[in-house]
């Protein structure tokens, strides 16, 4: 008899329902697995016959077939060992088929019949409640995460005799309850009312979060760089559910959605050392994985002393950061994961940090220039702000006054959101404007034209800078509630543009 059971694959981040089936005839004994099966799914034969071996099941001396379909798309993983064992058991009549309809399986056997959890649950249930399926099977320490999906019952399972019983009705599993977000707000471990001072680079701090710009800093060691970095993500919005989703599923598939399995409702801070490889920034390997770039999606991605990274890594980020998603093409064939974060980056003026006090810098100007070249031009250009962040006076160190926190920033910034999500009609920022909203939304009058075209060539600007140019006017404007772009507005943005412009940077 032909038996079949439903579980799952997945590529990239898109799941596919793939059907298992099981057929036990004469001939000789043993196991057979076909469907375009990789290694692990391969090796599975084993698992899975000591699995139920040790179970308590008897395997019937005769020829097993197994059948992974469409047979035309690679399997990958050990996610199938769940679906395969009950697939031979529905053949030998063990468990009855009324039990599996509207169901899917996912999980790895051990060879003593435990569950043990997998990867990339959520994606998986996810492709399984859009196909139709009411019922899933999960690893009981991946259940929490599967419990995410509405509509969906999903029953924890920790072995292959425990998921016997309950199909047969003798030993019934408790469905997981979905965990409910919780109405108390986040406690942000890096918050702006411990930053003294730094009105200038908080105000480009505001302003970057409001139309999700990137932005670097620049200042010698010690200033408070990376301490503003690290408050980035506490004046941004928590992610929106759909956001939430697609950030977990990201993080499920890498295996780092955490022991809790609930959605991530904070915003990634993915934050490399300069040593990192240019595949773990962009994801890749026999088969390709999520890198650092994907999981900072909707988040942030900080580059601490930026000049120190790889030439290579640092231009690796160019196609990204204009794309908002990376694809990664191999052999085997394309892997696109979505990439849509802020960029922040930090760096010292010069090698030693001191330029330009000649008293302590001890850099020469060709030591400066080669420093500062390592961050190329087309690289610069995507970079919307530059501010510099400046030694605090010992009186603003020790000063007493009480800054203003990240919770009333937030809020204003959220309002800022909210003007841009009226104007474009869907969540959109200032920073991915295209060309026809460009001119439909930055449009200059006289006086402002005159101002940018001085700032062109006196800057010598490209085309790509002074729109960038023009967005984050559009944003300062939106702070101010302004209906258009106005000469102080365009005269800020340019200030925070131009702040490359200074010797330091050589640009």
């Amino acid at each position: 008899m032909v038996s079949v059971v439903y579980s799952a694959l997945l590529h990239c981040l898109e799941g596919f329902v793939v059907q298992v089936e099981a057929d036990i005839s004469d001939g000789m004994p043993g196991m057979e697995l076909v469907g375009l099966l990789g290694s692990e799914v391969k090796e599975a034969r084993e698992r899975v016959r000591m699995a139920l071996k040790n179970s308590g099941f008897s395997m019937p001396l005769r020829r097993i077939t197994l059948n992974l379909s469409p047979a035309n798309i690679r399997k990958n993983g050990t996610g199938f060992d769940l679906a395969m064992a009950v697939a031979i058991l529905l053949s030998m009549d063990r468990i009855r088929e009324n039990a599996v309809e509207s169901s899917v399986f996912f999980g790895e056997l051990n060879l003593s019949g435990a569950v043990c959890p997998i990867n990339g649950v959520l994606p998986l249930v996810l492709c399984a409640a859009k196909a139709g399926f009411m019922k899933c099977y999960v690893p009981l320490d991946n259940a929490q995460e599967a419990a995410m999906i509405d509509g969906m019952q999903v029953y924890p399972v920790s072995s292959l005799t425990q998921l016997f019983l309950h199909l047969n009705g003798e030993e019934e599993i408790a469905c997981v309850r979905k965990i409910q977000a919780e109405d108390a707000r986040v406690i942000y471990t890096h918050d702006l009312k411990y930053v003294q001072g730094q009105t200038f680079a908080r105000r480009g701090l505001e302003i970057a979060a409001s139309g999700m710009h990137n932005i670097l800093m620049v200042g010698e060691p010690g200033a408070g760089k990376s301490m503003l970095s690290k408050c980035l993500p506490s004046i941004l919005p928590p992610l929106t559910n759909e956001e939430s989703l697609e950030v977990s599923s990201i993080y499920s598939v890498a295996g780092k959605l955490g022991e809790s399995g609930g959605l991530l409702r904070e915003r990634p801070f993915v934050s490399p050392h300069h040593t990192v490889t240019d595949v773990a920034l962009t994801g890749g390997g026999l088969r390709p994985k999520a890198g650092l770039i994907a999981l900072a999606h909707k988040g942030v991605l900080f580059l601490d002393e930026m000049p120190e990274f790889k030439r290579s890594s640092l231009e690796i980020l160019r196609q990204p950061m204009e794309d908002r998603k990376i694809l990664i093409s191999r052999s085997g064939g394309s892997y696109e994961y979505p990439a849509d974060f802020m960029l922040v980056g930090a760096m010292n003026p010069c090698p030693c940090g001191a330029f330009p006090d000649r008293t302590r810098c001890r850099c020469t100007d060709t030591q400066i220039r080669q420093y500062l070249d390592r961050l190329s031009k087309p690289l610069m250009d995507r970079i919307d702000i530059s501010i510099e962040v400046e030694n605090l006076p010992f009186s603003d160190l020790r000063g007493s006054a009480e800054q203003e926190d990240s919770e009333t920033v937030r809020d204003r910034v959220m309002q800022v959101h909210r003007i841009q999500f009226q104007r474009f009609g869907k969540a959109f920022f200032n920073s991915q404007m295209q060309q026809a909203e460009i001119e439909k939304f930055c449009a200059l009058d006289a006086a402002c034209n005159a101002i940018m075209e001085k700032a062109y060539s006196s800057y010598r600007l490209s085309a790509r800078g002074y729109h960038r140019i023009l967005k984050v006017a559009r944003t300062i404007a939106d702070m101010d509630m302004a209906d258009r772009i106005r000469e102080a507005h365009l005269i800020e943005a340019l200030r925070y543009r131009c702040a490359d412009s200074r010797d330091y940077l050589g640009r």
